[in-house]
C-alpha cells in the first residue's frame, strides 16, 4: 500500500497547525505516564485557548452529581462531551470551543467533566454523561469531539430518548475495524496514530464487543437522532463517521457523514487559523443550531 502524501494533501495553514501543536504535544506523548500526558495536553490547549466572546455568562455547578461548566443561553440545550482518548481534558481543555458553540448558535452549552480513566475505567465516564442529561430538564442536542463524541453517541443509543434532538460527533471514535480501511490507509497520520487508538482503547478497560463502549458493536441502530457525523480525511478515525452514519440510515433514520479534505484529528484548535477548520465548525453550529429547531438543514436524506 501506497502511503498518503501528506505533503499535498494537507495544505499550509494546516501543516502550521500540527508544526505548533506537536511543539507543546509531542506525537510520543500517548507513552508517557498519565500525568505527564496531563500537564502536556493541558499546556497545549492553554496555548490555543481563545479568549470568550465578550457578554457570556459562564459558571461552574454540579449538575446530576457532575462538575459541569454551564454558558447560558436558550434552549434547547447542547450538551458536549470533551475528547483526549478518555484519559485527558476537562473544562479548561475545550472552554473556548463551547463558548464558540454558545456564541454562533444563542444556546445554553453544558460541558460536562466526566470521570477520567485509568483511574475510573469504563462506564464511569459514560455514567457521568447520563447522569447529566437525566437531571437537565427539556430537550437536547449531544455533541462531542474525538471520545467524546464516542460518549455522545453512546448515550445517544442507552437512551433512545426523545428528549434528544440530534447529535453531532466531531472526529469520533466510535469503534470501527482497525485492521482495515481508515485504520490502515492513515494509520501513521500527524495527530492521531492507529497506535495512540490502541492505547487509548486499552487504557480505558471497556470489555471486547461492548456497545456502550463503542456504538459501531450495537446490533440496533433504531430510534436514534439526526446525526452529523464529521470525520478528517487524514485521521484513522476517518470511517468511523461514515460507517455510522450509514447504519444509522440503514436502520431508517437521518444520518449525515462529512468528511473534511485534508483535516487531521484536533482541527478544532485550528479553526481560528485554517479556512478548512473554520469551514468546518461552522457547519458544526450551524447543524447543531437547526438540531435545535427540530430541523434537518440537509437537502438530502440520505448522503
Amino acid at each position: 500500500m501506497t502511503a498518503p502524501d501528506y505533503a499535498s494533501l494537507i495544505d499550509a495553514p494546516t501543516r502550521a497547525f500540527i508544526r505548533r501543536t506537536e511543539s507543546f504535544y509531542p506525537p510520543e506523548t500517548a507513552s508517557f505516564p498519565v500525568e505527564e500526558q496531563r500537564r502536556i495536553y493541558g499546556r497545549m490547549c492553554a496555548a490555543f485557548a481563545q479568549p470568550r466572546p465578550p457578554g457570556l455568562h459562564v459558571r461552574d455547578e454540579a449538575v446530576g452529581g457532575v462538575s459541569c461548566r454551564i454558558f447560558a443561553g436558550a434552549g434547547p440545550r447542547v450538551v458536549y462531551c470533551h475528547g483526549g482518548g478518555f484519559v485527558v481534558g476537562g473544562l479548561d481543555s475545550h472552554d473556548d470551543i463551547c463558548a464558540g458553540i454558545c456564541d454562533r448558535t444563542g444556546l445554553e452549552v453544558v460541558a460536562v467533566d466526566y470521570r477520567l480513566a485509568p483511574e475510573h475505567p469504563h462506564p464511569a465516564a459514560l455514567e457521568d454523561v447520563l447522569a447529566v442529561i437525566g437531571a437537565l430538564p427539556g430537550r437536547l442536542v449531544l455533541a462531542g469531539d474525538s471520545a467524546g463524541g464516542c460518549l455522545a453517541a453512546a448515550a445517544c443509543h442507552v437512551l433512545r430518548d426523545p428528549r434528544i434532538l440530534g447529535q453531532v460527533l466531531i472526529y469520533p471514535l466510535l469503534g470501527g475495524d482497525t485492521g482495515r480501511g481508515s485504520y490502515v490507509t492513515h494509520a501513521d497520520a500527524p495527530m492521531l496514530t492507529r497506535a495512540d487508538v490502541a492505547y487509548y482503547a486499552g487504557i480505558r478497560g471497556a470489555a471486547k464487543g461492548d456497545p456502550t463502549a463503542l456504538p459501531l458493536d450495537d446490533g440496533d441502530f433504531t430510534g436514534l437522532p439526526m446525526t452529523l457525523a464529521v470525520a478528517a480525511e487524514c485521521d484513522p478515525l476517518a470511517d468511523d463517521a461514515t460507517d455510522y452514519a450509514a447504519r444509522i440510515r440503514a436502520a431508517g433514520g437521518r444520518a449525515r457523514a462529512v468528511t473534511d479534505a485534508g483535516l487531521v484529528h484536533g482541527w478544532l484548535r485550528a479553526r481560528h487559523s485554517a479556512p478548512r477548520a473554520a469551514q468546518s465548525f461552522q457547519r458544526i453550529t450551524d447543524t447543531i443550531a437547526a438540531f435545535a429547531r427540530s430541523e434537518w438543514p440537509y437537502t438530502e436524506v440520505n448522503p
